[in-house]
């Protein structure tokens, strides 16, 4: 038999997932995560996992991976020492930038301007320039190239962009340069090419893309080649997948060659994860709460699809990468409570306990109220998790939380109820953002919870977001490694167009997406994946003429052979209309296309759980009180792992497993469904 194990790591958690491929059974683990080396958590919790299901680690066929390494190289300024090669002319690229300032009116006042990922010293330039039609205008200068690379060299750069004006039409100057460095540092030199990593228009963007990627390569590509190290000693020679930004996965090689698009690889687990739970159980459009000991990531999918975006954002940081459309907010169930001293309001997060000490309750040394101390302190955590595993302490959470009550002059319970409302709150904004200010109902979606305490909010963000039901899957806490373990394996490539509509043919769109496609597929034949398994999608970026901005646009390859451009731009004014209320009478201008190649999608087997009566009791722990409403309510403790398919409960409800606790509110009832998911309505 043969396995797959998918592995995500958080903030405070390293989850894990086992798949048995001829039978669906699954095991699931947890374990602190390490920052100061991820893949201590992920070995360790390797071996766990297997331990758990009796078998070896070659077992497993394939290994597929979520990772915040890329992430944390760019928020901890971590990345490599990057040398840049410019085009003649063109050595302040990245110190132009482009002219936005974030924040209010006085932020260019107060605004401190980021330190480009490329310096100013480390920057040359060479000679030999490109027309905006890809003709050579003026050739190379060899000599000039070497002397100017020699300089890089003695500055002690540890990687290296080129980025050469145009040449994302024509990239043969690029790749000459690239060649010559090799030479003079050796092929173990990370060189990125931005034709390569970003064949469009625009030179900040192309430039900014390049010179990110080549700072995360050494870093990106050490762990992936220790990971690969650990995991051979213990056996495993299966296929090593990593979790790329936009939901798909990437070979381990490309993964080291194309790091930029893992920047958003955490999160994009879970949404993926909550895709394959909705399709099992009926649900084509859903909102995602997941919620992490850090932070709070929510996503919208319709019709079965998450929403893409043609950035990624990190920080101050945003790159050209297509990425899940998710948004972040710093609320999780380790931020922290505080009381600022000159307004006396309470605030939550978005500073983090994190995974050491973590919150009082935890035991660890943690003495600040966070968001997991006010849900012990109310009774809406057990005073054990992890299946017993880990016991709370409920008298350091009870101290820790009456510290906030006494700043602000309330009661105990005030407070930690208040530090509850707040975060519920910052979680209904971040859901706002994706849905409302998209133009979306949230009424018309169902809210899945999951992540370490995303069942234990949903239903109360259900309240304030109309969004039912509210559904807890099968372990929530791992939902996000069940992500990265039920996607597929997908790659990306993309070309500037920039013609109006009547300037083209549906013939020479054909021709160009049909060429991209080949290109495409390519890479993931090259990563091992069959060609009859492989399906194609298309995106045209599409704006009125002269606008500043594009909207994605979704097309079918057959569409151009007639009718296809007119159907576009239609599709296109519908879009524009849903998204800003208006049209206008401008012509329409195809800008960049876009070619995505999928690996098959996974038919994993999912079996019904055993009926029930629809009588809960039997799964009854105990009598629970909880605090709800301003006063203690009775409720109880349930084992989910004892719940049947048609079991029906009231709240105030606890339902508690392994890996998260989900909380039922008085005035909601929840039912089990075939597959075991619970779904939570009003009474």
């Amino acid at each position: 038999m043969s396995y797959r194990l998918g592995v995500d790591v958080g903030g405070t958690f390293t989850d894990l997932l086992l798949f048995n491929e001829a039978n669906g059974q699954t095991w699931r683990g947890k374990t602190p995560s390490t920052p100061e080396d991820p893949s201590i958590a992920v070995v360790s919790g390797t071996k766990q996992i297997c331990e758990d299901a009796g078998i070896g680690a070659g077992d497993i066929s394939v290994f597929l991976h979520g990772t915040t390494v890329a992430t944390n190289a760019v928020l901890e300024g971590k990345g490599a020492v990057v040398g840049l090669i410019v085009t003649e002319g063109y050595r302040q690229v990245m110190q132009v930038a482009r002219s936005f300032v974030p924040g209010g009116l006085a932020a260019w006042i107060i605004w401190p301007k980021p330190t480009p990922m490329a310096l100013l010293e480390n920057t040359v330039e060479v000679f030999g320039r490109m027309d905006a039609q890809g003709q050579e205008v003026r050739p190379l200068d060899e000599a000039n190239i070497r002397a100017e690379l020699l300089k890089l060299k003695t500055r002690g750069v540890q990687a290296l962009t080129v980025c050469l004006m145009n040449s994302y039409l024509n990239g043969s100057h690029e790749k000459r340069v690239g060649e010559i460095a090799v030479e003079l540092f050796g092929k173990d030199m990370p060189i990125s090419l931005s034709h390569e990593i970003l064949p469009e228009m625009y030179e900040y963007e192309r430039t900014l893309t390049t010179v990110a990627n080549s700072a995360m390569r050494p870093v990106v590509g050490k762990y992936v080649r220790n990971l690969k190290a650990e995991l051979t000693r213990m056996g495993m020679n299966g296929q090593l997948s990593l979790l790329r930004s936009d939901g798909g996965l990437m070979s381990a090689q490309a993964a080291e060659l194309k790091p930029v698009n893992l920047l958003m690889s955490g999160p994009a687990g879970g949404v993926t994860g909550a895709i394959f739970v909705a399709k099992n159980a009926g649900f084509k459009n859903i909102l995602t709460l997941d919620v992490g000991g850090t932070s709070t990531d929510v996503a919208l999918i319709e019709h079965g699809e998450p929403r893409l975006q043609r950035t990624t954002e990190v920080a101050h940081l945003s790159v050209r990468a297509s990425s899940l459309d998710v948004r972040t907010v710093g609320a999780g169930g380790g931020s922290i409570a505080h009381v600022p001293e000159l307004t006396k309001a309470l605030r939550v997060g978005p500073q983090s306990a994190g995974a050491m000490p973590g919150p009082a309750c935890y035991g660890r040394g943690g003495t600040e109220a966070t968001v997991s101390d006010a849900n012990l302190v109310l009774g809406y955590l057990p005073e054990e998790l992890l299946g017993g595993r880990m016991k709370l302490d409920k008298a350091a959470a009870i101290a820790a939380v009456q510290k906030v009550a006494d700043a602000m002059g309330v009661d105990l319970m005030e407070a930690a109820r208040g530090i509850i409302d707040i975060v519920n709150e910052n979680m209904f904004g971040a859901l706002r953002m994706i849905s409302v200010q998209q133009g979306y109902d949230p009424r018309e979606f169902a809210l899945m919870g999951f992540g370490g305490a995303g069942s234990l909010h949903s239903n109360a963000v259900a309240k304030l977001m109309g969004s039912w039901p509210v559904i807890v899957p099968i372990s929530p806490g791992v939902l996000c490694a069940a992500g990265d373990a039920t996607t597929r394996s997908r790659a990306e490539t993309a070309r500037s167009f920039s013609k109006r509509k009547s300037q083209t043919t549906n013939s020479d769109v054909h021709a160009t997406l049909s060429e991209m496609a080949d290109q495409a597929k390519a890479t993931l034949i090259a990563d091992g994946i069959s060609e009859a398994d492989i399906s194609l999608k298309f995106e045209i970026d599409v704006r009125y003429y002269g606008q500043g901005f594009e909207v994605p646009m979704a097309v079918e390859l057959d569409d151009f052979v007639a009718g296809g451009v007119e159907k576009l731009a239609s599709a296109f004014d519908e879009e524009h209309r849903r998204l800003f209320t208006f049209n206008m009478e401008t012509e329409h201008e195809l800008v960049n296309l876009r070619c995505v190649a999928l690996g098959k999608a996974l038919e994993l087997p999912v079996a019904p759980i055993e009926q029930g009566t629809g009588d809960a009791s039997a799964a009854r722990l105990t009598d629970h009180k909880m605090w709800v409403e301003g006063g203690w309510q009775d409720g109880a403790i349930y084992d989910r792992a004892k719940l049947r398919a048609g079991d029906v409960l009231s709240g105030p409800a606890i339902i508690t497993e392994m890996d998260s606790t989900a909380l039922v509110l008085p005035g909601c009832v929840a039912k089990v469904d075939a597959l075991g998911n619970i779904l939570i309505n009003p009474a």
